[in-house]
């Protein structure tokens, strides 16, 4: 089984940190957010991780061939010579020949990985969809107006749960055409391309934590959590 991470974000509300350090390699309690992903990814079957770099890659790579991790995944590299976006990388990469992970170096989660690929499986879609339900509340009354202006409703601060993706997704080997080689693509872009082509795309909804350390204050966030469910992030342990 293999899996692609896009490592090569700046990250650039992670700054002033990600001026030195690229934010996969950023530590949640003793290890990177990469190594963490890796160690899951390793134990639910992953044998091959092709990691996408750009920005600071040469670290990644430093961390990584010099990582215990390295031992139980073979690890090859992919370099974005500029930013891809979300998708565009898996387009040039060769030998997915089988159903593979893709996702977000950026991302904490103690979803069970191999279940996802299972149902990706067994619902013979052509791509799979992570999903986490989001929950925004909105800090004004809310107005249900018609059209000639007369105010038919008021929701007093209404909170709204949006199906929003977890940056994890199972590709079929056939996604790949629609990915040009070496052209920018973001995953939204995909997704829609796929729909208007009456592919079957997928949503997989599991019970897990979810966080995206994308800013200070979930990476932050990220530390309580994760040393208060380390046993559901990492079975193995650290």
């Amino acid at each position: 089984m293999k899996a692609v991470i896009m490592a090569g974000g700046k990250g650039l509300r992670l700054r002033p940190f990600t001026t030195v350090l690229p934010k996969p390699l950023m530590p949640v309690g003793e290890l990177p957010i990469l190594e963490i992903l890796l160690r899951q990814l390793a134990r639910a079957g992953v044998d091959e991780a092709i990691i996408s770099i750009g920005y600071l890659g040469p670290l990644i790579r430093s961390y990584l061939d010099h990582s215990a991790i390295s031992k139980r995944v073979r690890i090859r590299y992919h370099t974005e010579q500029e930013p891809l976006g979300t998708a565009g990388a898996v387009g040039s990469i060769e030998g997915l020949d089988a159903p593979f992970f893709v996702l977000n170096g950026d991302i904490l989660t103690t979803m069970d990985f191999a279940a996802m690929y299972r149902s990706h499986l067994e619902t013979q879609a052509e791509l799979t969809v992570g999903v986490v339900h989001h929950r925004t509340r909105i800090e004004l009354g809310v107005l249900d107006l018609t059209e000639e202006g007369r105010v038919a409703g008021y929701d007093e601060k209404p909170t709204h749960i949006y199906a929003a993706s977890m940056g994890v997704y199972v590709y079929s080997p056939s996604v790949q055409q629609f990915i040009p080689p070496g052209k920018y693509l973001d995953a939204p872009t995909l997704v829609l391309k796929l729909i208007e082509q009456n592919r079957k795309v997928q949503a997989y909804t599991p019970d897990a934590l979810w966080l995206d350390l994308g800013n200070q204050g979930e990476l932050e966030r990220a530390q309580t959590i994760f040393s208060e469910n380390l046993t559901r992030f990492l079975p193995d342990g650290v």
